[in-house]
């Protein structure tokens, strides 16, 4: 049976979490989103955005709350099922340095594998590589690459997979400010579901559709970016201000860093 037009892709129903020193990391956490948005989660450092992100992709396993993706709780997913379902690229992704990068991106296609012929498999993996980009370097070893260029080969990885929902855990980190904008643009060009971390408020959005803001583990604010991102929001969260400047005929995004008193 097809899921209604209504119907959230993702439902996170008090989502909760606890370390295993019995701190608190987070609390009481619900969202629901749509298929084809585009959240960026974002909070100053230690709010729990990692964990959440763990969570919502099946990586940590749910003690308080749940995850309903497409009508089905997270429990009751097998691995096989999120494998299908979700891919994930984290900080720490430290492929093989010797892996020429069509063979890295060909990982992704593990779980599908059973599904499509090899001349089927070989013809997505090199329309993979053209949309990303990496065409040209298909032969070069993993270690040659740049910050950027490595980025767009995990994320190519991560698409082989077919996923429906991408996870991005910060994936413009350590890259320039040029890198950043084609990481983004490529990312909300997708057309898949995408959540990803990001600290650069600025880019929120201009490339994000919706934002999630944790403070201390628990959910600040969530919705599209025009009406979560409020300058009072951001204040209260991050302690600077968010502000929007004419340029070019665009109002562009920008931040006051004047400290303010973070609210408490």
């Amino acid at each position: 049976m097809s899921r209604p037009a209504d119907m959230p892709l993702l439902s996170v129903r008090g989502l909760g979490y606890y370390a295993l020193n019995g701190d608190e990391l987070l609390r009481d956490v619900s969202f629901d989103l749509a298929e084809g948005a585009v959240l960026a989660v974002t909070g100053p450092n230690g709010a729990g955005k990692t964990t959440l992100l763990n969570l919502l992709s099946g990586l940590s396993d749910l003690a308080l709350g749940d995850v309903i993706f497409d009508g089905q709780s997270l429990r009751d997913m097998s691995a096989d099922d999120r494998a299908r379902a979700f891919a994930v690229v984290s900080q720490l992704e430290m492929p093989d340095p010797r892996l020429r990068v069509r063979d890295y991106v060909a990982l992704g296609q593990i779980p599908i594998r059973h599904d499509r012929s090899a001349a089927e498999l070989d013809a997505a993996l090199d329309g993979l590589l053209d949309c990303i980009g990496l065409t040209h370097l298909a032969r070069k070893p993993m270690g040659q690459l740049s910050g950027g260029e490595r980025q767009r080969a995990h994320i190519a990885r991560a698409l082989a997979q077919r996923p429906r929902v991408l996870f991005l855990d910060e994936p413009t980190n350590h890259l320039d400010p040029d890198a950043k904008v084609r990481m983004l643009s490529l990312v909300a060009a997708l057309g898949i579901t995408v959540v990803m971390i990001l600290h650069d408020l600025v880019m929120i959005p201009e490339f994000a559709t919706h934002v999630a803001m944790l403070k201390h583990g628990s959910l600040a604010a969530f919705g599209t970016v025009d009406d979560a991102m409020t300058q009072a929001q951001v204040r209260d969260t991050f302690g600077v201000s968010l502000v929007h400047l004419p340029h070019d005929g665009r109002m562009i995004p920008a931040l006051d860093l004047r400290r303010q008193p973070l609210s408490h």
